[in-house]
């Protein structure tokens, strides 16, 4: 029994697909955490405040900052653009925390 052409392609479409949601749900997760818990860190070193109050401030606009992460990683035209928009910012955001730690600004 062979299977047609049109059988065999289908297979290999759905697991694509599979594969595009997969690699989409890990951005969304993994680097949108990641891109939150940057942000919280940026926040919370540049905010001249008692270190409570700073964490608790910065931490509240990282949550909107994960929202978004998650909406971009599904509305992004690839899975590749889904990571590349959250991995650029958050590198970016990492060497802004390296940089406010490096300098002693926070201190």
């Amino acid at each position: 029994m062979s299977r047609t052409l049109v059988q065999r392609t289908r297979g290999v479409v759905g697991a694509r697909a599979r594969l595009g949601v997969l690699a989409r749900a890990t951005a969304a997760v993994l680097g949108g955490y990641a891109l939150a818990a940057l942000t919280s860190v940026a926040l919370a070193l540049a905010y001249r405040a008692p270190r409570e109050e700073a964490v608790l401030a910065a931490s509240m606009p990282a949550f909107l900052v994960f929202a978004g992460a998650v909406l971009w990683a599904f509305a992004a035209r690839t899975a590749w653009r889904a990571w590349l928009g959250i991995a650029v910012p958050a590198l970016a955001l990492g060497a802004v925390v390296w940089w406010l730690r490096s300098t002693g600004v926070t201190s």
